[in-house]
């Protein structure tokens, strides 16, 4: 097997047979394998196309556009109050997620509230406890940051109940990326003043659930922000319509949703979220508290599960890595199991704490194989094998699950998820 730096690749390898069809390399998606995305089980309808589009006009304007019904990406499973839907990240391209396939993760499902009655209380250790409407939060300056968003629990089917038959959906679905916008939390608490002795707050949101979650207060005088919109229109309802709170880099479930209230206050909370929820038990009998930070991790996203590769030949490696640290400095790429390493190609734009997508060129010599990413943040942190991963964790931890993936490629083609690899 023979492994390639990108930059390697002759314009004449990639046009002679290296790409696509030429080479005889294509990928298909095997009947069934993919896991549904609703609980119907009819058949969709088949588009109706003309046989020569330019001989008729096509269709019309309309008030929202519409995706190509031969696209149809969607999040699994559907109809969960408490629980995830995983975004089908093996079905994008770049780094930004659409707003309605932005993965979601509920206690009390979707709240619906009227922005025209939406109100964010801030209290506590303030020199004076005010209100907030939604118009008042966007009276305010407002910023535009491009950062990732991703449950504590992302990886956990990949760690705890692996099968071969995972997508990088199911694996990693519960992270998606782009651009929010809103007031700094800082510039509400100019407003209100902060007293001395307020090292934390206290987030409270506005569903049936009033997840509560403490926050240090450098994060609240740092990057945190009251975001209401999200890639250029307002949060969906299942992303916190109207407002939610978001830490840039932090695990998700403390981005509370449908933000009611902030409460400065000395100590934490100790509140259910954050003691019986969200915390995570080690090996030794201890548990990790208030781990916020996400750590930096990759997945390959094609060539995956329930994809296969048509016979030897070129194949672009491409997948997606982030850290809640900063900015992702490299990726290296496996296609022997983890005997070498070469580093990939990162798209641009590579910025901090959010998804950067990577590419490699790799000719698959048709016999059976692994491969791997790795990824390395601006910090030095590299990703950690899932043995060194299990040895410090122990096999019953909940949360945070950023050991390297492995995805095997069979002798006929398949790819399968790598259990205990």
């Amino acid at each position: 097997m023979r492994i390639h730096d990108a930059r390697s690749i002759s314009r004449r390898a990639l046009l002679g047979g290296a790409v696509a069809a030429a080479s005889g390399v294509v990928l298909e998606h095997v009947a069934g394998a993919q896991q549904p995305a609703a609980t119907s089980s009819a058949a969709p309808a088949q588009p109706l196309v003309p046989a020569d589009p330019t001989t008729a006009p096509g269709g019309g304007t309309t008030a929202v556009s519409a995706r190509s019904p031969f696209e149809q990406p969607a999040r699994t499973p559907t109809g969960v109050i408490t629980g995830p839907a995983y975004s089908p990240i093996q079905d994008l391209t770049g780094t930004m997620t659409p707003n309605d396939l932005v993965f979601e993760r509920h206690h009390a499902g979707v709240a619906m509230i009227d922005p025209h009655r939406y109100k964010l209380l801030v209290h506590g250790l303030v020199k004076r406890s005010m209100v907030f409407t939604l118009d008042d939060l966007k009276r305010f300056p407002s910023v535009s940051r491009v950062h990732f968003l991703e449950c504590s629990g992302n990886g956990r089917n990949g760690y705890r109940n692996p099968t071969p038959e995972l997508s990088p959906q199911m694996v990693d679905g519960l992270t998606s990326n782009g651009e929010w916008t809103g007031v700094p939390l800082s510039l509400l608490l100019r407003e209100t003043g902060i007293r001395d002795g307020a090292t934390w707050f206290l987030a409270e949101g506005g569903d049936a659930a009033k997840l509560s979650r403490s926050i240090p207060m450098q994060k609240a005088l740092d990057d945190a922000m009251i975001a209401y919109a999200f890639n250029g229109e307002p949060l969906r309802p299942a992303n916190g319509y109207p407002a939610r709170l978001f830490l840039p880099g932090f695990e998700a479930n403390t981005c509370v949703k449908w933000l009611r209230r902030i409460k400065l206050i000395d100590q934490p909370n100790m509140s259910r979220d954050e003691t019986s929820h969200y915390t995570d038990p080690l090996p030794n009998g201890t548990a990790r508290q208030f781990s916020f930070v996400m750590d930096a991790k990759s997945i390959i996203t094609h060539p995956t599960y329930p994809a296969r590769l048509q016979g030897p030949g070129w194949v672009q490696i491409s997948g997606l890595a982030w850290s809640g640290r900063g900015r992702i400095a490299r990726v290296d790429v496996s296609t022997d199991a983890g005997r070498t390493w070469t580093v990939a190609e990162l798209q641009d734009p590579v910025l901090p704490m959010a998804h950067t997508r990577f590419h490699l060129m790799w000719e698959w010599n048709g016999k059976p194989t692994a491969l791997m990413s790795r990824a390395v943040d601006e910090t030095g942190y590299t990703q950690p094998t899932l043995a060194m991963f299990e040895s410090v964790r122990g096999k019953g931890t909940d949360f945070h699950f950023n050991h390297i993936r492995t995805w095997t490629v069979q002798s006929d083609g398949r790819v399968l998820y790598g259990v205990g690899l």
